[in-house]
């Protein structure tokens, strides 16, 4: 069922970028008119900024549509095919990156949706007393406000199943001159039964000094306020990924949807004082209703 593949290929992005999930839903014909959307809601569980050992279970709101001029909402992500050939995609790409406070990120890193605890223009919108228990890890690093990215995206089809993906954004960070790079290779939904598709998805992200210095670096300002010892990055290979996800179609109108993603960070970014653990896993699962 082609329509699955809306939710099947959405990530990214990643992100955190600090991952805002950039993968982009999957073009395919559709009558002059038409859309595909789906809305659901689910859980999460992440762990509360890169590089963090603790973790955050938060509601995961999903969103997916697809209309058949070529635009497309995924998440935070949105943008427009422009490529009438089958095996070739490409477009503009629009992504909203949550911000972070003294308690972490507040962004869904699948990329499907954001968690509760969204934090907008550096003030947390999370729950004092869930701040207090978070224990403001953060506390004494500036805040970084949430910002509009912006790029663009191209997919290379190799096989009917398989494509290579990249995309890149700018604008990341409180200066808006951070930019990512991500690159990958998808196997989209294959059936296992009547009900049930499998899509699987690795890549690797590369970013700038600017990307790095937003999300990594401890100035000397900061670390005289903080706990944490000064650290000034540069760019290159971010963190490598890998994820799994899973589409049970309970009816022609309801599904739900499983995804796991295992991100390592890599490089400049590994080697930050904000790193307590450089691999780790995020989880969800949520019900869709398509109309």
């Amino acid at each position: 069922m082609n329509k699955l593949l809306l939710l099947a290929m959405t990530a990214c992005c990643g992100t955190a970028l600090a991952q805002t999930g950039t993968h982009v839903t999957t073009a395919y014909p559709m009558p002059d008119g038409s859309r595909d959307t789906y809305l659901g809601l689910g859980v999460q569980s992440a762990p509360r900024w890169e590089g963090a050992a603790e973790r955050r279970v938060s509601a995961l709101p999903v969103l997916q549509a697809q209309w058949s001029n070529g635009i497309f909402v995924s998440g935070l992500t949105a943008g427009m095919h422009l490529s009438d050939q089958p095996t070739f995609e490409y477009g503009p790409l629009l992504a909203l990156q949550p911000g972070r406070g003294d308690a972490g990120m507040g962004r869904g890193p699948d990329g499907t949706g954001a968690g509760v605890g969204l934090t907008f223009n550096g003030a947390a919108a999370e729950p004092a007393f869930l701040r207090a228990k978070s224990g403001a890890r953060l506390a004494g690093l500036d805040d970084i406000r949430t910002r509009l990215l912006a790029g663009g995206f191209a997919n290379v089809y190799l096989a009917p199943q398989w494509r290579l993906t990249g995309s890149l954004l700018f604008g990341a960070g409180n200066d808006r001159d951070g930019a990512r790079l991500e690159l990958g290779v998808q196997r989209l939904a294959a059936g296992l039964g009547e009900h049930h598709r499998v899509s699987l998805a690795a890549g690797v992200g590369i970013v700038n000094r600017q990307y790095n210095e937003a999300w990594s670096s401890v100035t000397g300002a900061e670390a005289a306020r903080s706990r944490f010892a000064p650290y000034a990055p540069g760019g290159g290979l971010h963190d490598a990924h890998a994820g799994v996800r899973w589409n049970w179609d309970w009816s022609p109108s309801w599904m739900l949807t499983t995804n796991l993603e295992a991100r390592r960070l890599l490089g400049s970014a590994r080697n930050s004082p904000l790193v307590e653990r450089p691999a780790n896993l995020t989880v969800s699962t949520a019900v869709a209703y398509h109309f």
